[in-house]
Order: structure tokens, then C-alpha cells, then sequence
């Protein structure tokens, strides 16, 4: 299976830093593999909130 193009963890890691460098809360992120992408990141408190294009690619359930 390919690999993801765009790395959500990643760019949760990176929004807090570059927001605070930037000082904006609002970020955009491009990453730049051969199946790049672009992701929107806001940084929310002590979270980040992502958004973008995504595919479903595999559904499952958890029982308990």
C-alpha cells in the first residue's frame, strides 16, 4: 500500500512551533514528497486542528 502524502502527526508537531514563531494561529502546510499535499493547520489551545482533502482507504470496527 502507498504511504500516506500528507503526515498529519507531523504537522501537529510543527504547528506549535511555527505559530508561535509566526505569531499566527492559522497555518497552511505543504509537504513536499513525490505525493505531496497541502494541510490546513489552526492551533486551538494545546491542540491543533487539521483539515484537508483525505480518502477513506480502510474502515474497521473494535469490539470491547
Amino acid at each position: 500500500m502507498a504511504e500516506d502524502p500528507v503526515t498529519g502527526s507531523a504537522h501537529c508537531a510543527l504547528a506549535p512551533y511555527w505559530a508561535k514563531r509566526l505569531r499566527k494561529a492559522d497555518l497552511t502546510g505543504f509537504q513536499a514528497s513525490p505525493r505531496g499535499g497541502v494541510v490546513g493547520m489552526k492551533l486551538m489551545d494545546k491542540r491543533v486542528l487539521l483539515s484537508g482533502q483525505a480518502v477513506t482507504v480502510l474502515r474497521g470496527e473494535l469490539e470491547v
